[in-house]
């Protein structure tokens, strides 16, 4: 008889395998170091995850859930769309100067060949507030590319996220900078 599953040990596995990610990029994560760093036998990481695959999928979608829950928390629906757009910028930089492996790791696995349309799709239905993050990447400046365009904004927001670490006195003035930056790409005045 098998042993049931344990939230505590699928959360370290998960943890484990952000952190080497990370660390190492997605190519140099062997399932075995996840486990390792989990500390779990590595037939344990194939009770709760089939493949590596199917782990940087459950990654990429639990990360996706944090942030989005941090997101929504200053979120007011009832805003102007400015406001809105500024106040999800700031939150995710804010989010991502918090949680630095986690921002890494979602970047790297977002542009990554290994998330599948499931994924995708259940990511999508995470942020409620949609209209706000694609109306960026229907910007005709980037021709309908949603793929490049949230690399830009990815570069922009870790760029604004590096500056903000490493002169924390300054936050703020780089994510009103960053902000400011991301509003000209928006093409509105």
């Amino acid at each position: 008889m098998a042993r049931p599953k344990s939230e505590e040990k699928r959360l370290a596995l998960l943890k484990a395998a952000a952190e080497i990610v990370a660390e190492q990029g997605l190519e140099a994560t062997p399932t075995s170091q996840v486990a390792k760093r989990a500390g779990v036998a590595e037939g344990t990481l194939f009770r709760y995850f089939a493949t590596k695959d199917e782990l940087l999928n459950e990654l990429y979608i639990y990360l996706n859930q944090d942030m989005c829950e941090t997101l929504m928390k200053r979120y007011v629906s009832s805003e102007p769309f400015r406001s809105r757009v500024q106040c999800l910028w700031d939150s995710y930089i804010d989010w991502g100067l918090a949680h630095p492996i986690a921002s890494k790791t979602v970047n790297q696995l977002a542009v990554s060949s290994v998330l599948t349309a499931k994924t995708h799709e259940l990511t999508i239905e995470l942020f409620p507030e949609l209209e706000v993050c694609t109306s960026f990447s229907r910007n005709e400046v980037f021709a309908g590319r949603e793929d490049f365009a949230d690399a830009i904004f990815t570069a922009l927001a870790d760029t604004t996220m590096s500056f903000a670490a490493r002169e924390p006195e300054n936050a703020e003035s780089f994510k009103k900078s960053g902000f400011a930056a991301l509003w000209k790409m928006y093409g509105d005045d």
